[in-house]
């Protein structure tokens, strides 16, 4: 009983959700309405018009504000306050004048009809989004199901070569093994911090996103990205002035990381990473360039889509989580992310970020 009253509660505030915004939205609308309507009865004494510029409120309000409240109560309000301030008797309501019953009911069906229509859409779009997000997850998931047994697969099977082996095994061919094995659990902590970073992103309370230095969380990525790929040299340009993006820097950071990693990966000679960062119309735009072989164009459209099962150069089995992954971290900050082939060779991630301006 107590479930069905919490189930009930949370449908009516689906179906009703009260908030600042739409109390601000509901009076503007219907001001700027009424606004309208009596600037143009200073001029004409026909009253036409007042309607159909209230039934345009009753739709503005009922597209910009969640559920169906403020568009029911939109035209509502609409109604009496059309009679009672714009037709004859002016300032007293009468619903009893021939033909302004049909006329208001009209109107208020009308508006009710809108805030339902405008409100089952937005509903419907709110379920595309979703069915979405779990096409991703289920791309994902089969993405990386066969992917994380083979390297658990590998690493114990060159432990336990090393520890039966015995004296049968030279130190060059042990070491090698665990070598291959170090290699395998690498690539699973990084599997493992994607992972993460998409629970992250697609959890209840969203991503929490503040003003952060540009240059620090930049910095600290390249940090970690040289700790482990000492033999790639990193070139970053920066702007200037002091630059401010709201985000979310653990999940910035392993943005940057999956990507420079991709470089390594998948660039086939990569010997060198050029990071650039511009700011133009509030955006700031991250190009990050590799010198390697670029990415085959018939794969530049599905690289995004956790779709694809790529092969690294070592041969060690590498899918595409990790873009995949980018892609949602730079769409849960409001950006977009894209992937080119450069002119001079190599290939070209870019994504773009909302920025914090003073």
């Amino acid at each position: 009983m107590k479930h069905r009253h919490e189930s009930l509660g949370l449908k009516l505030r689906q179906l009703f959700p009260l908030s600042l915004r739409g109390w601000a939205v509901l009076f503007l609308s219907l001001g700027a309405a009424a606004g309208i309507c009596a600037l143009l009865m200073m001029g004409t004494t026909s009253d036409v018009h007042v309607p159909m510029i209230f039934v345009l409120a009753v739709l503005v309000v009922s597209l910009l504000t969640e559920g169906y409240f403020y568009g029911i109560l939109a035209a509502g309000l609409s109604v009496v306050g059309v009679n009672y301030a714009f037709t004859f008797p002016y300032l007293k309501l009468d619903f009893s004048i021939y033909g302004y019953p049909l006329t208001f009911m009209t109107m208020l069906t009308v508006g009710l009809a809108t805030s339902t229509l405008t409100g089952r859409l937005k509903e419907q779009e709110r379920l595309r989004a979703e069915n979405e997000r779990e096409k991703v997850r289920a791309n994902l998931l089969r993405a990386i199901s066969h992917d994380l047994r083979t390297p658990l697969t590998a690493i114990s099977g060159s432990i336990t070569t090393v520890l039966e082996g015995g004296d049968n095994l030279s130190e060059e061919e042990r070491r090698e093994l665990l070598c291959d094995a170090r290699g395998d659990a690498d690539w699973l902590c990084r599997m493992v911090e994607n992972l993460l970073s998409i629970t992250r992103v697609g959890s209840a309370g969203g991503i929490r996103k503040e003003d952060q230095l540009w240059e620090e969380v930049l910095s600290e990525a390249v940090i970690s990205f040289r700790k482990k790929h000492s033999g790639v040299s990193v070139s970053v340009t920066v702007p200037e002035a002091v630059l401010l993006i709201p985000m979310d820097a653990m999940l910035i950071e392993q943005l940057l990381i999956n990507l420079m990693e991709n470089a390594v990966m998948h660039g086939g000679s990569t010997t060198a990473i050029l990071v650039t960062t511009t700011v133009s119309d509030g955006m700031a735009t991250v190009r990050v360039r590799d010198d390697g072989s670029g990415i085959e164009p018939r794969l530049l459209p599905h690289l995004f889509d956790g779709s694809l099962t790529l092969s690294a150069p070592d041969d060690r089995s590498a899918t595409g989580i990790g873009l995949s992954v980018c892609r949602t971290i730079v769409e849960a900050h409001g950006g977009t992310i894209r992937a080119e082939n450069h002119a001079e060779g190599g290939a070209e991630f870019s994504f773009t970020l909302p920025i914090t301006e003073f």
